[in-house]
């Protein structure tokens, strides 16, 4: 039967998500939570496409067949191991043959199957309107604040206190700067991760407070849809202030781990910015195992991009509240935050 996507049904009621589309369409984005069981490798789905654009479709559909055909009895043992008895849903890139032909032959087997009507592409679709809706959620706030303020980490504490978040840099596998891929898994593509964005955004109620952490366009080599970026832009600021010994405290724990390798990588591409004798000095402390003077190098320009972007920020008419805090931890700053909020 062809369904209509729904992240609550498909996602969260224990039912099993199958993507037949080959392994490359998967690596490059599907609906999060599905498990790749390909009906064509990349290569015979570019054999079987050439021959539908040279010849015809019923040559491509017959070739198609002779493909398919021995693979069948292994992918549906694999499909029956996979799936435990749960719920089935299949989709392919349009809802079309791909699916179809799984879904037909699963139910003939008597096992329950659906296929999701307009499959990935009307996928896509759904997880786009989602995203364009952000910048007119009334409640969205925004946590912003020098390198080193712990915004992360107060966006986690808030959500421990049950307030709603998106955690762009959690589903970016990225910390936001050019130290942000230290000690992270990598990255997803940008189709992937608006596709896990939209899914988090959907479970959120936009009539209550949503807090999200201020970013720039990239986080690392993930693009910022539009509408996020315009959100961010034209949402309550609330700026943490802490002192710079805290901020060099943190950063010195957050990273003084990383690679070594790594961290001169990331110097590198901001070597620019730094200017030639800062960064010699933060390549030496690197060198040396001094993690804490390098940070303080690097906040040098950090520090002074982010006051840019600030003024820019109050020129532009954005709301802005500044938090100074000194000894408290992530968490009273975060209940300081929702107590504000309540107060208002």
């Amino acid at each position: 039967m062809e369904i209509d996507f729904d992240p609550l049904e498909h996602l969260d009621n224990g039912n099993i998500l199958l993507d037949v589309r080959s392994p490359s369409e998967f690596e490059l984005g599907h609906i999060p939570g599905a498990v790749s069981v390909p009906l064509f490798s990349d290569e015979e789905r570019a054999e079987v496409g050439t021959i539908y654009k040279r010849q015809s479709k019923e040559e491509a559909v017959l070739r198609g067949l002779e493909i398919v055909g021995p693979k069948m009895a292994p992918m549906v043992k694999e499909i029956v191991t996979k799936s435990a008895g749960q719920s089935i849903t299949v989709y392919c890139w349009r809802g079309g043959m791909r699916s179809g032909s799984v879904e037909l032959l699963l139910n003939t087997l008597g096992l329950k199957a659906n296929r999701i009507k307009g499959g990935y592409k009307g996928f896509r679709s759904w997880a786009h309107s989602v995203i364009e809706s952000v910048p007119e959620y009334p409640q969205l706030k925004v946590i912003s604040g020098m390198t080193g303020s712990g915004k992360t980490e107060i966006l986690h504490e808030l959500k421990a206190l049950g307030e709603q978040i998106i955690d762009l840099e959690g589903l970016a596998n990225h910390r936001g700067s050019a130290f942000g891929h230290l000690l992270q898994q990598p990255q997803p593509s940008t189709e992937h991760f608006i596709n896990k964005l939209a899914i988090a955004i959907h479970k959120l109620d936009s009539s209550k407070t949503i807090w999200i952490e201020d970013e720039s366009r990239l986080v690392g080599k993930v693009v910022l849809p539009d509408p996020i970026y315009t959100a961010i832009q034209n949402a309550p600021h609330h700026v943490i202030q802490l002192p710079n010994n805290r901020r060099l405290d943190w950063l010195e724990e957050e990273y003084g781990n990383a690679p070594k390798d790594q961290i001169f990588e990331a110097f590198i591409a901001i070597k620019k910015r730094l200017g030639g004798l800062r960064w010699k000095e933060a390549m030496a402390a690197v060198e040396q195992g001094n993690a804490r003077e390098a940070a303080e190098k690097a906040l040098s320009y950090y520090d002074s991009a982010y006051s840019h972007a600030l003024d820019v920020a109050k020129k532009d008419g954005c709301s802005i509240v500044e938090h100074n805090y000194i000894n408290e931890g992530f968490e009273a700053i975060a209940q300081d935050l929702i107590n504000e909020i309540e107060n208002q």
